[in-house]
């Protein structure tokens, strides 16, 4: 248990016998003493807030005693107090875990005076405790809370729905002198000196550069279960912004919910274990702080900290009904030494208040702080901090599905309002530091420094340059050069209109020249979006480029950097494509998507290849080496709990979840349509998946099941994607090379388990230095038909001999690796072990590859 310090103690209470002394005299003295306060108790009021000195956030939850006296009290959700106190009295004593404790001194003779009190961090290191025999009293506790969580989780409600107000905040940190007397950022000192002004006499500077506001109301059904969310009004101030209505989605609700009834919290794509999840006894130990008497039952304090400090677990303490055993109180941290990089802190406090009907609790206010570490000690740090109030809970009936289809919906008019709206829709006035802010940030994003690290920043993360003159985007960046043998130096140049063109039309192109074989390439494509709700698209697209067999645009996927490299090297098997196509795409409900579109496209070796046109006449068929097709491709995607956001002209997924994604996809060759040789059929299906495995850590899979019953020419059929370079690549079989095999059916699956910090953290050489250890697998399974085989020849028109494919035998190919990832906090290296088909040519066996990425 703990004492207003934060100190860890054994509470008692002494009993005595009073019996010993004689009652009559025990009744005088307590009458005494009784008459003695009454006549000398005046009415002292101490108020005021409690605050973050470093990043000016309020501190719920804070202990407050007048020294030498009974009196105290505590701080509520945004820090405010007020104490009552009977005079004498020099000082007020402040502490709260996880800061310095701090005392200020209180103004003789004023019945009410304001002290406001400014806190720093400090450690969160707790004195030893004494075990005595017996069960900690808090598991008894912790159990009947696991037994409960079913009937207090929220999200077990039928229906209900809400009214919320939310606040983001984004600042600029851990100003030093450094960072102060750089060239660039001496022209914000007029900005940095405004802000010096309102810190406070212990606060840190900092500059913010986002601040935003939002209403919304939010709608809940659990079976099925559904959210949606629409935003009212937003108010968008922000550094580097194009426009307003994708950062209006983020900044609802729907993104800042964060439910400690759940095992494990997604943070930043990272799972937290909650304090209260079913594995609670095995990532930390619990401390029965305080119990307090509501006029039925006890209402508990429950302090925790992680039993392995790198694991991503929180400390803090949290508050709980003594009947119903529901979360009144939560204030979880995550500090620095968690297995997380770029990350200092991260702290989430959150009260719950009860619905109408008294019956269950749901969280009325969120407060999230993220602090992001400076990368070095010339550079600045950054402050992310998160408001929500949640008020009107209604236990309502659910409302039709279809209702829900739409996540997250943004009102036509979410920027229109009277200057009088956000004073009437905010639950609590801004303080002078948010004032300031909505102020400055507009003046600060116009400074010619500020607005290009706007632009370079949005060059390395879109790898586009925008033309705002002309409305269009260059790029991308990594495609603007590249070397390889058949066309030596390949430079590319790009383009895409951007909204201020249009919010219907896009139009993109690309040109490329190679030095070498002295040839054009180039490329061109139109969508319309022909309505947003539900999202449909149309468009076309036309190019004639250089591609290889097994290592094409459409194999390689959404890998931009891995189809950047893949156009250096030998560039084996090249051919000359000329690929034109439209298709036509829609929602057609929630979570799922169809599509259709008709393609063709020919095939222009530049390497001896040739097909039997007669498979039947033997070796005495006429022989083809060039084809076009036509084709019709249709397919279904399936992901019922992936949520989507509109920014600009485009969508971007938010992510399936824990559940798995679907997409089934027919494809239909036709002959004589449009020039077409062959009439075929295809179908494949793709399951992929990421999800928690408990506390072993996170697994994610990738399976399709292909088949092909159709005569094909080889360049047809399905080739794996391999990986001759030296970087790993996710999508790939990093031990296969290109175009190794060929199948007409086939069963793909990559699978790959991060542990992250459960085997590592607990080896203490090295569990400072937060790596994590990786599991990964590949199996490829597949076979030709007979009379594909009989299609391919060996020989060319000419009778030269033509090299041809493998195909696999009896067995499949596999491949497995282990891992070591967060190498300075970027790097990956994987070892790899090629088990199958080592007697191919060229084969290695064993490879160690290396990739790099941010990784938090």
């Amino acid at each position: 248990m703990r004492n207003r310090n934060g100190n860890k103690c054994i509470l008692y209470r002494p009993v005595r016998n009073f019996s010993s002394y004689g009652l009559l005299p025990c009744i005088v003295l307590l009458l005494t003493i009784c008459c003695k306060n009454a006549f000398s108790q005046t009415s002292f009021i101490l108020k005021g807030r409690v605050t973050d000195a470093t990043t000016g956030d309020p501190i719920p939850f804070a202990n407050l005693a007048v020294k030498a006296s009974l009196s105290g009290t505590t701080t509520n959700f945004d820090g405010y107090y007020r104490l009552a106190y009977t005079p004498p009295a020099d000082s007020i004593l402040i502490t709260y875990i996880g800061y310095e404790s701090r005392s200020k001194a209180i103004a003789p003779d004023l019945p009410e005076q304001t002290i406001d009190i400014q806190l720093t961090p400090g450690s969160l290191q707790l004195r030893e405790v004494k075990i005595f025999a017996g069960e900690n009293p808090a598991y008894t506790i912790l159990r009947k809370i696991i037994s409960s969580k079913k009937q207090n989780n929220p999200e077990n409600l039928n229906a209900y729905e809400y009214e919320s107000y939310n606040k983001i905040q984004i600042d600029i940190d851990n100003l030093s002198d450094k960072f102060r007397n750089r060239k660039s950022v001496r022209k914000l000192t007029h900005i940095v000196d405004q802000y010096d002004q309102v810190k406070g006499e212990n606060g840190e500077t900092v500059i913010p550069i986002f601040i935003s506001e939002s209403v919304s109301n939010v709608y809940f059904r659990n079976n099925p279960k559904k959210k949606k969310e629409v935003i009212s009004k937003t108010k968008v101030s922000g550094v580097g912004l194009t426009d307003g209505s994708f950062v209006s989605q983020l900044i609802g609700s729907s993104f800042q919910q964060y439910n400690f009834y759940n095992n494990w919290l997604n943070i930043l794509e990272k799972d937290f274990v909650s304090p209260v999840s079913e594995s609670w006894k095995l990532y930390y130990e619990y401390y029965l702080a305080d119990s307090s008497f509501n006029g039925k039952t006890y209402d508990y304090q429950i302090d925790f900290e992680p039993r392995q400090e790198q694991d991503l677990v929180f400390t803090g303490s949290f508050w709980v009904d003594g009947s119903t055993f529901a979360l009144t109180q939560m204030d979880a941290s995550i500090s620095k030494k968690a297995n997380l990089n770029f990350i200092e802190k991260i702290k989430i406090q959150q009260s719950y208040e009860l619905t109408e009907d008294e019956k269950s609790r749901v969280p009325s206010k969120t407060r999230v702080l993220i602090d992001v570490d400076e990368p070095t000690k010339k550079t600045a740090g950054m402050l992310l901090k998160f408001y929500s109030s949640n008020s009107g809970f209604k236990i309502s009936a659910a409302r039709d599905v279809k209702f829900y289809d739409t996540a997250v919906e943004l009102k036509e008019d979410y920027a229109e309002y009277d200057s009088t709206f956000w004073q009437k829709n905010r639950p609590e006035t801004l303080s002078l530091n948010e004032q300031l802010s909505f102020q400055l940030v507009d003046s600060l994003k116009v400074l010619p420094v500020v607005k290009t690290y706007s632009e370079i920043l949005n060059v390395l993360v879109n790898g586009y340059k925008r033309i705002a003159k002309w409305n269009i985007d260059i790029g991308p960046y990594l495609y603007l050069y590249a070397y390889n043998a058949v066309e030596g130096h390949r430079f590319r140049l790009g383009f895409k209109t951007d909204p201020g063109f249009s919010r219907k039309w896009i139009f993109s192109g690309y040109g490329a020249y190679g030095t070498r074989d002295q040839a054009f390439k180039y490329g061109a494509g139109l969508d319309y979006i022909v309505d947003r709700k539900p999202w449909t698209m149309a468009g076309i697209a036309y190019s004639r480029d250089l591609e290889r067999l097994g290592v094409s645009a459409e194999t390689i996927g959404p890998n931009t950097i891995f189809g950047a490299f893949s156009r250096y090297g030998a560039f084996r098997r090249p051919y000359w494509q000329e690929d034109i196509s439209a298709y036509f795409k829609r929602e057609i409900i929630k979570g799922l998507t169809g599509s259709v579109q008709i393609r063709h496209r020919d095939f222009r070796p530049l390497f001896p290849f040739a097909y039997k046109t007669n498979p039947a006449a033997g070796n005495e068929s006429p022989l083809k080496s060039t084809f076009d097709i036509t084709e019709i491709n249709l397919e279904a995607r399936l992901a019922g709990k992936e949520t989507f956001l509109q920014n600009d002209n485009e969508r971007i997924s938010m992510g399936n979840g824990n559940a798995p994604a679907f997409t089934l996809r027919y494809t239909l060759g036709t002959r004589n349509f449009l020039g077409g040789d062959f009439t075929y059929n295809k179908v494949s299906l793709n399951i992929r998946q990421s999800f928690r495995a408990g506390v072993i850590g996170r697994t994610f899979y990738n399976l399709t099941l292909g088949y092909i019953p159709t005569t094909l020419p080889y360049p047809l059929l399905y080739t794996p994607l391999g990986n001759e370079s030296f970087f790993y690549v996710d999508n790939a079989y990093n031990l296969m090379r290109y175009f190794e095999f060929i199948s007409d059916r086939y069963i793909a699956l990559r699978m790959e388990h991060n542990f992250e910090g459960l085997v590592l953290n607990r080896i203490p050489a090295i569990r400072k230095l937060k790596l994590r250890m990786l599991a990964t697998g590949r199996v490829f399974y597949g076979s030709v038909s007979n009379a594909n085989l009989a299609l391919t020849t060996t020989l060319d028109e000419s009778g030269k001999e033509i090299q041809t494919f493998s195909r696999l035998k009896n067995r499949p190919y596999v491949e497995l690796g282990y891992g070591i990832d967060n190498f300075f906090k970027s790097g990956r290296i994987d070892f790899i072990h090629r088990l199958t088909y080592l007697g191919n040519p060229d084969v290695t066996p064993f490879a160690v590859k290396i990739s790099f990425r941010f990784n938090l």
